[in-house]
Parts: structure tokens; sequence; C-alpha cells
């Protein structure tokens, strides 16, 4: 399993992804995200699935990427680019994948700017290889294990938001995944993109850097719980609670 995160607000982009990857008996740590930037553009792609898959993908891509530079203008040029590099080790994998019944299942999120986008974007690529770019309406995108953080996201997330204010509703979002998703953990990668600024900023967390955190949402959540307005339900278990 996975979490990997990717939230689009006005100042930028928002990225978070765990670092466990699962083989077998075997938990190693790795990363799920890459980055790549120069002279007006930057950008991140991270990834979902089969290891083996998101390797060979990415090596296609960079390969693709370093020939074609008539696609360094425009995102989606760039997202069409590895959308191609997906459907080629599908051609290759997919039949050798399914005789072992495993699935040809990478998801990717790629966000950034390149020198003639008015703004920043974010896309998701799905296995066959078509794509949907992440809006306004719904600032943010998980892959992976998605359940469990969405509910913090839309109840609190919205396109206005600062940065400062996405990253934390993120960290709470990987918080709960991390507790509820055996195959979730720490190290957290943290990726951050200021609209124009043409650079990514990348930062590592270990679970350290953050129990204050975890542990003081967790009290702040049962205290929540506590001061909720409880006359119906008091009302509806009179021999149960204490007064």
């Amino acid at each position: 399993m996975t979490f990997c995160l990717g939230i689009n607000v006005e100042q930028g982009l928002v990225g978070i992804a765990d670092t466990q990857v699962v083989a077998g008996n075997e938990r190693l740590t790795a990363k799920k995200t890459a980055t790549y930037q120069g002279p007006g553009f930057s950008f991140f792609v991270m990834n979902s699935g089969l290891r083996s898959l998101r390797d060979k993908i990415l090596l296609y891509f960079e390969e693709s990427f370093a020939r074609e530079s008539t696609v360094r203008d425009r995102l989606y040029k760039v997202v069409n680019l590895y959308a191609q590099q997906v459907r080629r080790a599908a051609e290759e994998d997919h039949g050798a994948l399914a005789r072992a019944d495993l699935k040809f299942n990478p998801h990717a999120l790629l966000g950034g700017q390149m020198a003639a986008d008015s703004t920043h974007r974010l896309f998701l690529v799905y296995p066959e290889g078509n794509w949907v770019e992440i809006g306004a309406d719904t600032p943010y995108q998980i892959i992976g294990a998605s359940g469990f953080g969405k509910p913090i996201l839309e109840r609190s997330l919205n396109r206005k938001d600062s940065m400062v204010y996405a990253f934390k509703v993120g960290l709470l979002a990987f918080d709960a995944t991390r507790l509820c998703a055996a195959d979730v953990d720490y190290p957290m990668d943290v990726l951050l993109y200021s609209r124009g600024s043409f650079e990514m900023v990348e930062q590592r967390y270990e679970r350290d850097d953050v129990r204050a955190i975890s542990e003081w949402w967790q009290e702040r959540m049962r205290r929540s719980v506590q001061e909720l307005p409880a006359e119906w339900i008091e009302a509806a278990f009179p021999s149960c609670v204490s007064r």
C-alpha cells in the first residue's frame, strides 16, 4: 500500500508521500517521489503501484524527457510524455503480470510548472495512460490508501487556503492513514512548490519530527468529542449517562 497526496492551492503545490515498500516478508524504505527542475521548469512525480513498474516507467520517462525538448513549455505535454511510457510498460509487462496474478496498477501524480504555463498544475495519470487535471473544485488527490485521510481533507481544505495550512491538513491526513493502513509509515517525504518560483523544495520527516503534532491532534480530537453538544444523546441513553 502507498500514500501519496498532492494538494493544489492558489499559492502552490504540496506533495506528501510515505516511503514504505513491502516485498514479501520484507519491509523496505524507498522514495516514491522524483523531482525534475531546470531553467524555466520544475515538477515532481509521485507513484503508487508495483515498485518494478514505477522504476521502469520513470527510467523510460527520463530518457524520453531528455530527448524531447519540445515538451518543456507546458506541463500537460510532459504528462502526455509520461503517459506514453505508462502505455509502453503496459505493452511489455501486462501479460506477464496477469499470468502471475498481479495487476498493472501504476498511478501517478505529476505537478509543477513549465515556462509557458500561466500557473502551477497538478495531474493524475491512470494505469491506462489517460489523465485528469486536479482543479479548484477538489484541490487534492490521493493515490494508494485514499480512504483514511480523505474525510479530513474534505472537511478542511479549499483552493484559497495557504500552503502552510494545506501542509498541516495533509500531515493530519497522512497521520490518519498511517494509523489505519499497516503498509504506510514514516519516513515521510514532502514536496513544496510556490507558484512562479520554478524551484522545488524537498524535505524528509522522521516519526520523531512530528510525534508531538500527532499526539496533540489525538488529544484535541478526544477533547472535541467530549465537548460535543450532547443533550439529545443523553436523552436517548438516560440510564447509561452519568451526570
